[in-house]
């Protein structure tokens, strides 16, 4: 069983995706986290992210792992914990480049394939159900707004969940220069040469602007009489 969940940076896919794979029992495959520890790597060694070949062997080189805990999911790279430190202002200016890099994409695909085949998983990206998956049981291009998207991602930087409807204060100008961000991110993902952010033809269209987390896990399920089997005994 393979779930393909495609969409914008802060659309909502990663925390849909880890809950879906929660609920059904299957692996949660955080493809973003590898093109970001990559992005990591390249500047904790000073490599510049538009360094094609530089940046090419950083990806070649690198050991990615995940790891379960109570909490969620750590990544690890090289065998150090960079869950957080992937998530930073900086690392998501450098990604765009790194994930644009066809020979990085080359080598994480091959990666994402490998835990593809060795069992059921649910994952997401922006070229899941277009190019690693495109066989996918589950197709889904989550979408949302960019105000929606940039809400979130401000909350979430915070220390903020909407997923778990922990809602904080955030600053207007931060708040704002995340929107600018994501509108530059989606304009270089959607007109890159390799892979860019397109919807699979057969995937399943989700507006998540005015839903609720909930609202949009339970619209996955619904999609897959096997999804919502799995669901059900797991939740059994």
């Amino acid at each position: 069983m393979i779930v393909a969940i495609d969409g914008p940076s802060g659309s909502g896919k990663s925390s849909v995706a880890r809950e879906i794979a929660r609920r059904c029992c299957l692996t949660y495959l955080d493809t973003g986290a590898m093109y970001r520890s990559v992005a990591l790597v390249c500047l904790e060694r000073g490599v510049d992210p538009e360094d094609a070949e530089a940046v090419a062997q950083v990806a070649r080189e690198i050991a990615i792992e995940f790891a379960a805990e109570k909490d969620g999911q750590l990544v690890l790279a090289n065998g150090k914990d960079v869950t957080s430190a992937i998530r930073t202002p900086e690392v998501e200016l450098a990604v765009s480049p790194v994930s644009a890099n066809p020979a990085v994409r080359e080598v994480m695909v091959a990666l994402q394939r490998a835990a593809g085949e060795r069992g059921g998983v649910v994952a997401e990206g922006r070229d899941i159900g277009t190019v690693v998956f495109p066989g996918a049981d589950v197709k889904v291009f989550l979408s949302a707004s960019p105000e929606a998207r940039a809400r979130r991602r401000a909350v979430q930087r915070q220390g903020g969940n909407l997923a778990t409807g922990k809602d904080v204060a955030v600053d207007a100008a931060t708040e704002e220069a995340i929107l600018a961000d994501l509108v530059r991110r989606d304009e270089y993902d959607s007109s890159r040469e390799a892979s860019p952010l397109r919807p699979a033809d057969d995937a399943v269209h989700i507006d998540s602007s005015e839903l609720t987390f909930e609202q949009v896990v339970d619209a996955i399920l619904a999609l897959s009489p096997e999804l919502s089997a799995r669901a059900g005994r797991a939740g059994a």
